[in-house]
């Protein structure tokens, strides 16, 4: 019984033995097994060099060089998914498509997100990148009074007042001639010829007898019938000085010539006299023309006649001197219209005292003609988008974000510099306006206002 104990109790604790080394062998197995890693989620397989290209596949590249993957645990985290509106021109045409596309020249349509979308009607974002690119640029409104420019072209005359004819009063020959030549510049009271007359002579002696006899006698108590009387009339009407009428009066021997003077400075237009030659009373011997004021005579066209004025000031430029810049005054309307023209004379006076505008050259002037009041908003022209129908201008509202405004046109013209402006309505001193690249941005605003039009139907 004893051995028989024994027996079975051998037995028994070598089967807990047993047992006991297979429950902790299939402890260690289990962990063993939960110690080994996880396999990792591939979620595709990129491009070696960086390109923009991926496959779901294990792959190679051109080069032969095997595709990257792309683990989840390391991709980055995927922003949320931009809704596509549509896809636009790139070139800003009007043009979009639903779906990608490319244009004639071969660029890729651009796409235009549902959260990019401007929130004020007709509104367009643009980024300082592509703003660079298009050359976007604006200024700042401003408020001045326009100008109208009448142009207008015609030719330099001769001052009419400033004109002078010289003549002899009596019949006689040129004993000596001091100016000879035409365009010489003459002086007021200088010598033009020495004149020889007959009737001269015997009319000082006439009165150079009766002034002594008559010496107590004051000359303007002279009998007119008297000889003396008759000698001192014939004297002045034939403009002789006073200064040689006293030297007779005096005593003074007769003069065989008479000197005949200038009127005025001037230069000899004509001349009709030579050495020795006789001339009859009343025959012209020279023209002499003071320059030193001048008229252009212009013709204005009968649709701008209104508003010319007499008194307003005129810029004059000439051929002969480009970089100069002449001014004068509209000094007459003439009263009659050319009919094959259908212009009216106009004359503008210049002042000439450097003598540099000549007589017969060719001249355009400018009139400034007020057309706006004083205060009004000016923008530049090229800010203006006119279509015949519509007048829009883009503002600049800051940060690339630009909204079209409609505007409405009050004149056109010219600041003072020159430059062209157009007054309008509806935009206000110190906003900005886009004057460059303003056409496509107008044009991405209506399609944008276009498919914002259609999300609402």
């Amino acid at each position: 019984m004893k051995i028989s104990s024994v027996l079975l109790l051998l037995v028994g604790v070598v089967a807990g033995g047993v047992a006991s080394y297979g429950w902790f062998t299939h402890q260690a197995t289990a962990v063993a097994h939960n110690e080994q890693p996880a396999a990792r989620k591939i979620l595709y397989y990129r491009n070696p060099m960086g390109l923009a290209d991926k496959s779901p596949v294990p792959k190679k590249d051109s080069m032969g060089m095997d595709y990257i993957p792309v683990y989840a645990d390391e991709a980055p985290a995927q922003p949320a998914e931009h809704k596509v509106l549509y896809y636009r021109n790139p070139m800003g045409q009007p043009d979009k498509s639903p779906v990608p596309k490319k244009d004639s020249m071969g660029m890729d349509y651009i796409p235009v997100y549902a959260d990019a979308a401007p929130v004020e009607q007709g509104a367009v974002s643009i980024d300082a990148t592509r703003r660079q690119n298009l050359g976007v640029t604006s200024v700042t409104v401003k408020t001045a009074s326009l100008n109208r420019q009448i142009k207008a072209v015609g030719m330099f005359a001769v001052d009419e007042r400033r004109q002078y004819t010289i003549t002899s009063k009596l019949d006689g020959w040129v004993d000596k001639l001091y100016v000879n030549a035409t365009g010489q510049m003459v002086k007021a009271g200088q010598a033009l010829f020495e004149l020889y007359s007959p009737e001269l002579i015997v009319a000082q002696q006439e009165y150079r007898i009766a002034r002594q006899t008559q010496a107590n006698v004051d000359v303007d108590k002279l009998s007119p019938a008297g000889l003396g009387g008759a000698a001192l009339t014939r004297l002045r009407y034939w403009d002789i000085p006073d200064g040689a009428i006293r030297r007779l009066a005096d005593g003074g021997e007769v003069k065989r010539t008479l000197a005949l003077q200038a009127p005025t400075n001037g230069i000899v237009m004509t001349k009709n006299i030579t050495q020795g030659m006789k001339f009859n009373a009343g025959e012209a011997l020279y023209q002499i023309a003071d320059l030193s004021q001048l008229w252009l005579l212009v013709e204005v066209f009968e649709q701008d006649l209104a508003a010319v004025q007499v008194g307003q000031s005129a810029q004059v430029k000439v051929n002969a001197y480009p970089a100069e810049t002449f001014t004068g005054k509209l000094a007459f309307i003439y009263p009659t219209m050319n009919a094959e023209t259908r212009t009216v004379q106009v004359r503008i006076e210049l002042d000439n005292q450097q003598g540099k505008l000549k007589p017969g050259m060719y001249a355009e002037a400018r009139l400034q003609v007020p057309i706006s009041a004083q205060g009004q908003p000016v923008i530049p022209e090229s800010a203006l988008i006119d279509s015949g129908h519509r007048q829009v201008v883009l503002i600049d509202q800051g940060n690339g974000k630009y909204v079209p405004r409609k505007v409405q046109v009050l004149a056109r013209g010219e600041v003072q510099n020159g430059e062209r402006q157009v007054a309008v309505s509806g935009v206000q001193a110190g906003e900005k306006v886009v004057t460059q690249a303003n056409f496509l941005i107008d044009s991405e605003s209506n399609l944008q206002a276009a498919f914002s039009s259609m999300g609402g139907q």
